[in-house]
């Protein structure tokens, strides 16, 4: 199964999807802003990155375009796991390297099926 790292400011959401992709047999690192997913994506290897929009420090954006920056994240998927829905975001999002976008509060079926779409 997959290495996925997620990144939520909230520890209930983290929780959640946590519960969710540990049940269906990934592995699961976890950050709770851009600033610190940035450096366990320097010192680890992730299959897939799913991240919230808005966070302190580092937002989900931002973080989606210094992990494109790295070499070993050129191809890792970007999910945005998020209650930004409209379109100016999601395109920013797009611009910033983003594969998808997924708005909370999420269906946990929804969450696996596009991680597994996204994964191929």
């Amino acid at each position: 199964m997959a290495n996925i790292l997620a990144v939520d400011d909230s520890a209930s959401m983290r929780q959640m999807v946590v519960f969710t992709l540990k049940g269906a047999g990934h592995q699961v690192a976890e950050a709770k802003d851009g600033q610190e997913a940035l450096g366990l994506a320097k010192s680890q290897k992730f299959d897939l990155v799913l991240t919230d929009v808005n966070m302190p420090r580092m937002d989900g954006i931002s973080l989606a375009r210094e992990l494109r920056a790295l070499p070993a994240f050129k191809f890792v998927p970007i999910l945005m796991l998020t209650t930004e829905a409209g379109l100016n975001k999601k395109q920013e999002g797009r611009a910033a390297g983003a594969t998808g976008w997924i708005v909370k509060p999420f269906n946990p079926e929804q969450l696996l099926a596009t991680i597994k779409k996204v994964m191929g």
